[in-house]
C-alpha cells in the first residue's frame, strides 16, 4: 500500500490555517508579504511556502548557535544575552547588530513606526 508522502499535506490546507510540513502559519507570512509595499499586489501560492521555510532555517540557525553560547556559560536557560552573542559572534548575521545591542535596540523601537510595529505584532 503507497503511503502519503512528506509533502502530500500542500493540497489540502488544515484547519489551523497552515498547509504542509510548516510550521509558520501562511496566511500570516502572506498578510506579511503584501504589506511590505504598495507596489505588491498578488502573491502567488508558492513564494509564502518558500519564505516559511526561510524563516524556519533562519530561526533554526540563530537558535542552534544561541544555545551553543548558552552551553559554553554552563547553563540550561537560554537568555536573550545568548542571542545576541550569537549574533554579534556571526558574520552572517550582521545585518542583526544594531537590533540586538543595548544601545540601539531602545533607539530602534522608539524611531519605528507604530504601524510598522503592528506588523510584527499580528
Amino acid at each position: 500500500m503507497r503511503q502519503a508522502g512528506a509533502y502530500s499535506g500542500l493540497v489540502s490546507a488544515s484547519m489551523s490555517g497552515r498547509m504542509g510540513p510548516h510550521s509558520l502559519p501562511l496566511a500570516r507570512i502572506k498578510k506579511i508579504m503584501k504589506k511590505s509595499g504598495d507596489d505588491v499586489k498578488m502573491i502567488s501560492g508558492e513564494a509564502p511556502i518558500v519564505f516559511s521555510k526561510a524563516c524556519e532555517l533562519f530561526i533554526q540557525e540563530l537558535t542552534k548557535r544561541s544555545w551553543m553560547v548558552t552551553m559554553q556559560g554552563k547553563r540550561r536557560t537560554l537568555h536573550k544575552e545568548d542571542v545576541a552573542s550569537a549574533v554579534i559572534a556571526t558574520d552572517i548575521f550582521d545585518f542583526l547588530v544594531n537590533l540586538v545591542s543595548d544601545e540601539s535596540s531602545n533607539d530602534n523601537l522608539a524611531e519605528t513606526p507604530s504601524e510598522e510595529m503592528e506588523t510584527f505584532r499580528s
